[in-house]
């Protein structure tokens, strides 16, 4: 297993409030985690870093070998769990952390197996010689639209509420997260991300670098260059496993 990752503040924010972690957890099993903070500039860095530890921390403290999969779900629920009570308990007791929260996408990879978590709209994708899918589901306004037929994928590219998410970490007392399993086969990627990637690099893109690149230790880089190009009006950060 080979693994790559990059954040960065982008073109436009003074301060980088995403974060991501890469874990090794035993000889043939790793955890590969991105935050994306909200709040506002005193605590949306607060958010991300606080979920994305506590998370790590617990998967840490929970984790055996051979786990099945039912046991891999109930440890990545129970890392969410703890790492929304975690903000939303800071944001209850401190002024200036009202209203914190965070994305959370992870992936927990044993073998050539994949387990992956998230909430809100930090992304997930496998990616091959076959084409790039989103293996994970926004949890967003454009996303209920675009489900609802109530928009199209080119209307909601440029919709006006297109950041607005409806789960995030640390904003309400419980927590709804979404479970994903894949199979890794040779050639497989998976590719983590936050929104500030995925808003303004396309899956073609995302396909084209990550596939025909020719260094793929150089991959973040490349589609961080790429939002940059246009812009990257937020924080980019991605993480690139290979297989």
């Amino acid at each position: 297993m080979q693994s790559w990752g990059l954040s960065d503040t982008g073109c436009v924010r003074s301060q980088n409030q995403d974060a991501f972690q890469i874990v090794q957890l035993d000889r043939s099993t790793w955890l590969y985690v991105v935050c994306d903070g909200m709040g506002g500039a005193k605590s949306g860095n607060i958010a991300s870093s606080l979920a994305i530890d506590v998370f790590v921390q617990e998967l840490k403290r929970v984790h055996k070998c051979g786990m099945s999969p039912e046991h891999i779900e109930q440890m990545l629920i129970g890392g969410v769990k703890l790492a929304n009570f975690t903000v939303y308990d800071q944001a209850q007791q401190f002024e200036e952390f009202r209203g914190m929260g965070t994305t959370l996408v992870a992936a927990y990879v044993t073998g050539k197996k994949a387990t992956v978590i998230n909430v809100g709209d930090s992304r997930c994708y496998l990616v091959n010689q076959d084409g790039v899918r989103q293996i994970t589901t926004d949890h967003s306004l454009v996303q209920s639209m675009l489900s609802q037929g109530e928009l199209t994928p080119e209307q909601a590219k440029t919709f006006p509420g297109k950041n607005f998410i409806t789960r995030a970490i640390g904003t309400e007392a419980t927590i709804e997260c979404d479970l994903f399993h894949e199979n890794l086969g040779r050639g497989d990627a998976l590719l983590l991300c936050s929104d500030g990637l995925s808003g303004v690099v396309d899956e073609q893109e995302i396909l084209f670098e990550v596939v025909h690149g020719v260094n793929k230790e150089n991959c973040c880089q490349r589609l961080l260059d790429i939002a940059k190009m246009r812009g990257a009006p937020d924080n980019v950060t991605s993480i690139l496993v290979l297989a």
